[in-house]
């Protein structure tokens, strides 16, 4: 990060238990959003340990690059929403609700795990009192015909579904929905949720998260049941390839 020396760096990789080579541990990274002026590096590539990800507003937040599992050509810009300063939390979440407002939404539903991070703020951003948590926990009561398969890019090797509680369906039936997330990479992830929230009886009318990640997830969620979904994003990151001299942007 701009305001850690690479003394602390190396201190804090050490404490951590270690960073991949040739990138960063995480431990300085999401706390700060920083004017232009406040950044100490180009905002084109080459991008050596980290990317300067542009707001809305014209701010700032360092993202720190992340290898890619068993793939040492190429590595990926993160962002851990439940390792953020809450004002850093807060401020995607307000970019996320002023692009919602701009679609008439009944209920908001927060996806797991990180996208639970940023549901309750545009939620509140939006006026609402409740918003409704899917999750990959079963609970005894869940019924296996509200839940689908789900697979990550940061998860790749994990076979999870997500769940409805069938407790909310109530709250969704009928109802035009807002789908808040951290990140939309592959759209996988995504895509489950809206095909859940569809056998539900709900309609999709936007997504919101806090950084879309790359361009794949374009493909995957530009026609659902028959119709695009718009997909809202605080900041946008590129999937990154390895260069002579750094990492650029991926083809």
């Amino acid at each position: 990060m701009a305001d850690l020396s690479s003394q602390a760096m190396v201190a804090a990789d050490a404490l951590s238990g270690g960073a991949a080579p040739g990138f960063d541990a995480t431990t300085g990274y999401w706390q700060r959003i920083l004017a232009a002026d406040e950044l100490a590096q180009p905002t084109v590539p080459p991008y050596q340990r980290n990317y300067p990800a542009r707001l809305r507003d014209g701010r700032y937040l360092l993202l720190p690059l992340r290898a890619l599992p068993n793939d040492a050509t190429r590595c990926m810009a993160s962002l851990v929403a439940n390792q953020a300063a809450l004002e850093v939390v807060q401020a995607l979440a307000q970019s996320m609700v002023e692009q919602a407002r701009n679609y008439a939404v009944d209920a908001v539903v927060g996806l797991p795990t990180l996208g639970l991070s940023f549901a309750p703020a545009v939620t509140h951003g939006l006026g609402h009192a409740r918003f409704i948590p899917l999750g990959f926990s079963r609970k005894y009561w869940y019924r296996d015909a509200l839940s689908e398969p789900v697979r990550s890019i940061t998860s790749p090797s994990q076979d999870k579904r997500l769940y409805l509680d069938p407790h909310q369906i109530s709250l969704l039936e009928g109802r035009r929905v807002l789908v808040v997330d951290d990140t939309v990479s592959t759209g996988a992830t995504m895509l489950s949720g809206v095909r859940l929230l569809g056998r539900c009886g709900a309609q999709v009318v936007a997504i919101a998260v806090a950084m879309r990640q790359g361009t794949r997830w374009r493909e995957r969620l530009r026609h659902v049941d028959g119709r695009p979904i718009p997909v809202l994003g605080a900041l946008d990151a590129p999937l990154m390839v390895r260069a002579p001299d750094g990492w650029v942007p991926e083809p």
